[in-house]
């Protein structure tokens, strides 16, 4: 920021995976102090606390803009999560005054819908585009897919399906994922030298052939209680090995999201205002 100002955020969570998004429209917040901000703000016990920070900015090709920021302070491309949290804000907060609404991100724009009570918006579905298997577009090393292959990481061996739904992702199925060492082996993962950029890691147990369980560690991150691109990226990965249909629910630690695939991968669950406050100046 510049000099000692305010300003007015809110604290969010979807399923437990929580964002502090602020409305910076007016570019009080300088680009190259983003990420530092993000950073600051993310900081458990240290600061609000969160998994990211969402930043409302004005767009020339959607109704308004998406910037996400890990709290380490890299920037990450989409979120289903975020995303729905950022579409209540704005809509509440009639920034966007419609219940349907196009989304600016570093993936593309999508389109969100809200549903609403009289007086607040209970639930949010997104379109989060079409997965892609190409490793190109994760990015990964190598060429054409990588559809259930071997991979060895802290010395086990591991069948991964890599995608990217606007951010990368690599899943692998394994049969407890409660007691599974999520932190060990997607720490591993996240920094394997088959993704020069990182990704996003998916353990999954599949329940039946509608449901499924499944724990994310995320790049940058470490594990949250829920990520909305992830569980898309799970049901991708299982319809596409023939685990489960088109239409499953997706168990997180934080609830349970619904997943559709058709043209493209559709996301619905809840999102809700934690509480609203007052930020001072850029040092926060």
């Amino acid at each position: 920021m510049h000099g000692a100002v305010s300003m007015k955020f809110w604290k969010m969570h979807g399923l437990g995976n929580d964002y502090v998004v602020i409305d910076d429209r007016r570019k009080r917040i300088n680009d190259k102090r983003l990420g530092t901000l993000a950073r600051n703000l993310c900081r458990r016990r240290f600061s609000v606390g969160a998994d990211g920070l969402l930043v409302v900015r004005n767009s020339r090709t959607a109704d308004i803009r998406m910037r996400i920021f890990n709290s380490d302070g890299s920037e990450a491309e989409m979120c289903g999560n975020g995303i729905r949290c950022f579409a209540k804000y704005c809509y509440e907060n009639r920034i966007v005054r419609r219940r349907t609404m196009n989304v600016e991100t570093l993936a593309g724009n999508r389109r969100v819908e809200l549903r609403t009570d009289k007086k607040n918006t209970t639930n949010v579905r997104v379109n989060m585009g079409q997965p892609s298997f190409r490793r190109e577009s994760v990015p990964m090393v190598g060429q054409g897919e990588c559809i259930d292959e071997p991979v060895t990481a802290g010395d086990r061996e591991f069948r991964i399906t890599c995608l990217s739904m606007g951010n990368p992702h690599c899943v692998t199925f394994v049969e407890d994922v409660e007691s599974f060492p999520v932190h060990e082996i997607g720490s591993l993962l996240e920094r394997h030298a088959y993704f020069p950029e990182g990704t996003n890691v998916e353990f999954v147990s599949v329940r039946s052939p509608e449901e499924i369980k499944v724990r994310t560690w995320e790049r940058g991150v470490g594990e949250t209680t829920a990520c909305g691109t992830g569980a898309c990226a799970s049901v991708a990965a299982a319809s596409r090995l023939g685990k489960t249909g088109r239409r499953v629910k997706v168990q997180l630690q934080g609830g349970e999201l619904l997943v559709k695939l058709g043209d493209s991968a559709i996301l619905e669950g809840p999102v809700e205002r934690v509480f609203e406050a007052e930020l001072f100046d850029g040092k926060t």
